[in-house]
């Protein structure tokens, strides 16, 4: 399949998993509002022009132009005006009170206790929280079929590569084509063949001694190497490093043309070069250092994790997720110079969902991802998605359902409050009161989520 095809599928992929996370919250709140005998008019996957609807029962279902949320219609969701509410005339007042007939429009004498502002303020939470509760759900499943289906991705004593010759960390000449064929100085500069130090690129130990791509090293000296995968190239790295110029035994298992697996021995002798090194353990290189080097490069390969790994793996996640979206506010500015000034774009900042997509597309097209590594990148797409769905969800701030959850949290509160004071039940909370501060807000994620469609198409985060 071409690459363009490939990257076809892999939005249309995204696209059809985001839709199915979006329709599978919005069942939550579907669900426990009938549940509960609220009636429910409209459930609908997407904003704008209806592309396809269906009546069934008192409720049309149906998908609209743009994938980008989804909404069900719950009957009476803003109850009517308190008694006390003032009567003067403000344009605020004469907003709110628009917004409150429109949604009293849809009650119907026939509903009696089946609109949603009527119900206890347990049942209006469980409906509020039910639709990011599912996306809960769906982050939790497939983070499961991440973690204990495919395993997560960690470095083997298999080779992946065998370079020709051996760079020093920070070259000059590794961008080039062809590298081992570009004089440098043994400090890894550019300079004139022939003159003083200069000259080509040693040969690398390995591809001199034989080794190839697809080659598993499985003792060294006699002695096998851990059979845990990350173990085993630790041990290998270790040893390496540690006897430059000393002749190593490298036992090796290699599969021939018709498939089948021969062992057998051969010896390499690390030379001494200059590697980058990661002295505090932090996956981050800090430094340089002069050991054995053997010139491989590791496969990765894929380990699945004991279900036991899950809540510690999980937990981890969603302090990350929780700490981006906090941090979203102050990477806003670096966003619109990225979007419009043309600034590099911030690898670690907010990407939208038409950039995910790129992002899916470009996966399934990338060459260097096997079929393992493209899978387990698209599960991981998908088990974020719907984490930042929940988390996003449950902010309390209305128009969001975290804000709703809040607003009956609220009402339960004022009424136990009344009740200690001997007073009588305030009744309902007027949400409708919050209409303003909702638009402003909607407004707000309206513009953040259209200067993150031009960034993702203008200065798209990519995989390279």
């Amino acid at each position: 399949m071409s690459g363009f095809l490939l990257t076809v599928l892999g939005i249309v992929a995204f696209a059809v998993g985001l839709l199915f996370s979006i329709g599978f919250h919005e069942f939550g709140h579907y669900y426990w509002a009938r549940k509960f005998g609220m009636r429910v008019p409209q459930f609908f996957v997407g904003f704008g022009p209806t592309v396809w609807s269906r009546r069934r029962g008192e409720t049309e279902f149906g998908i609209k132009a743009v994938p980008l949320g989804g909404y069900i219609r719950i009957v009476g969701m803003i109850p009517p005006a308190e008694e006390n509410e003032s009567k003067r005339a403000t344009r605020m007042r004469s907003f709110i009170a628009e917004v409150r007939g429109a949604a009293l429009n849809d009650v119907r004498p026939t509903d009696g206790d089946r609109v949603f502002y009527k119900k206890p303020w347990w049942q209006r939470v469980i409906v509020m929280a039910a639709g990011p509760f599912h996306n809960l759900v769906l982050a939790v499943v497939f983070f499961l079929v991440l973690l204990v289906g495919i395993g997560l991705p960690t470095v083997s004593p298999t080779l992946q590569a065998v370079p020709e010759c051996v760079l020093p960390a920070g070259a000059a000449s590794a961008a080039d084509d062809q590298p081992c064929q570009v004089p440098i100085t043994p400090a890894g500069e550019l300079c004139a063949a022939g003159s003083g130090d200069c000259a080509l690129p040693p040969a690398g130990p390995a591809a001199e001694a034989g080794l190839r791509a697809g080659d598993t090293v499985l003792a060294i000296d006699g002695e096998p190497l851990p059979e845990a995968p990350e173990d085993g190239w630790d041990a290998l790295v270790d040893t390496v490093q540690a006897s430059a110029g000393e002749p190593l035994t490298l036992t090796v298992a290699r599969e021939d043309d018709d498939g089948d697996t021969r062992q057998f021995e051969l010896t390499v002798t690390p030379i001494q070069n200059t590697v980058y090194v990661d002295r505090d353990g932090d996956d981050e290189v800090d430094g340089t250092a002069e050991v054995g080097y053997l010139g491989v490069q590791s496969a990765e390969t894929y380990v699945r994790q004991p279900l036991s790994r899950l809540p510690g793996f999980f937990g981890d996640v969603v302090v990350e997720s929780v700490e981006r979206l906090v941090g979203i506010p102050e990477r806003i500015p670096q966003l619109f110079r990225a979007a419009f000034l043309g600034e590099e774009r911030d690898r670690e900042g907010p990407i939208g969902l038409v950039g995910v997509g790129r992002l899916s597309g470009e996966a399934f097209a990338f060459e260097g991802f096997s079929t393992t590594t493209k899978v387990s990148f698209f599960v991981g797409l998908l088990a974020s998605l719907n984490l930042i769905l929940f988390l996003f969800n449950l902010l309390p701030m209305y128009p969001l359902d975290g804000g709703h959850v809040a607003g009956a949290l609220y009402e339960k509160a004022r009424a136990t409050v009344a009740r200690l004071r001997g007073r009588p039940d305030p009744g309902p909370f007027d949400i409708a009161r919050l209409m303003p501060v909702a638009y402003v807000i909607a407004g707000a994620f309206v513009l953040l989520s259209l200067l993150l469609v031009v960034a993702d198409v203008v200065n798209p985060i990519t995989l390279r």
